[in-house]
């Protein structure tokens, strides 16, 4: 029998999304797929050979978590930087058709982040993945591009009713950037934040959702169990100074730590084991801040990004849900 998901008035919440407007910045990616048959072994080399099929490119990133926010309804931007390359283009098409305001910095010269990922198998069977390659920028952003990405969020932050950091990592949120989302934050800008390597930083904001590691990384304490996360999480809100701090903890769950409230331990929802967990922390972070929006309680809006999240993992590659995916799955 299914767990009862606590969420006060999901259909109430999740019907208040149409129309908020939440901006992400961050470091946006193309993911490219690259789908073939093999069967046999290179004589070059002790490698398999790929016949090409198919190619297919989705947002992915900080794009992939404003994709999350289009698809549940919200008026998504996406601010962050991309080069004048034709992956670049393809990422401002993708957005345009997933109905999402794309701010891009373009930076001359430069290239796009692109996870390429190549995907085989035999015939009539799954094709699963062989290879990942990464491309994108290797230098630091020049003063041009902080400075209007700068000034980008700025003009943005007065229209949002949050506004989500999606750090990855790959240099969009240089110090210079990460200045401005704490000087909003100070200002009573609602900043929810998922940074991969750099969450110490991002004092004063409204919400950090961090995984594990990125905790154990970010306060230099054990995690694993339940207790350590509890006591690293909020050695981590103490730091930062934010009304809550949310640790995704995998399949055991996530662990809520709310300024004077109790820590509120969500268990994993579903029982379904997972096809591909790419993005999944991206639709976790979308939905919490959309509801969040939305006018829902910091413990409403995990668990409903918890249910978010347990119904991404079960679709393959780079994956986004709707309103309507959502409410079947809590009213099931």
């Amino acid at each position: 029998m299914r767990r009862p998901v606590e969420i006060e008035d999901p259909a109430a919440i999740v019907g208040r999304f149409a129309g908020k407007r939440v901006a992400v910045l961050g470091d946006v990616v193309v993911d490219e797929y690259l789908y073939g048959q093999t069967d046999r072994i290179s004589r070059e080399a002790p490698v398999l050979i790929v016949r090409h099929e198919s190619t297919g490119r989705v947002l992915g990133g900080a794009a992939n978590a404003a994709a999350n926010l289009a698809s549940l309804g919200a008026r998504a931007v996406a601010i962050g930087a991309i080069g004048d390359d034709e992956a670049g283009r393809a990422l401002g098409a993708l957005c345009a058709d997933a109905g999402i305001e794309a701010r891009f910095v373009v930076v001359p010269g430069s290239h796009t982040e692109t996870k390429t990922r190549i995907l085989a198998g035999g015939i009539n069977t799954t094709r699963q993945q062989m290879l990942r390659l990464d491309r994108g920028r290797t230098a630091p952003l020049s003063e041009e591009a902080v400075a209007a990405l700068v000034s980008s969020l700025r003009s943005i932050a007065a229209e949002v009713d949050v506004l989500l950091v999606s750090d990855y990592g790959s240099g969009v949120l240089c110090p210079e950037v990460i200045s401005e989302v704490c000087r909003l934050a100070s200002q009573g800008v609602k900043v929810c934040v998922d940074s991969r390597y750099n969450l110490g930083a991002f004092t004063g904001v409204f919400l950090a959702k961090p995984n594990e590691p990125e905790l154990a990384a970010a306060t230099g304490l054990p995690v694993g169990t339940a207790e350590a996360s509890l006591h690293a999480g909020k050695v981590l809100q103490r730091a930062l100074g934010c009304e809550a701090v949310l640790v995704t903890r995998g399949r055991s769950g996530m662990t809520l730590l709310e300024s004077g409230q109790a820590p509120d331990l969500i268990p994993v929802h579903g029982q379904e084991e997972a096809v591909d967990v790419t993005g999944a922390g991206d639709t976790v972070i979308a939905t919490l801040s959309l509801a969040v929006a939305a006018g829902a309680s910091l413990s409403s809006a995990s668990r409903l990004a918890n249910v978010a999240g347990g119904l991404v993992v079960r679709k393959p590659g780079t994956a986004v849900l709707t309103p309507d995916e959502l409410l079947r799955e809590l009213c099931a």
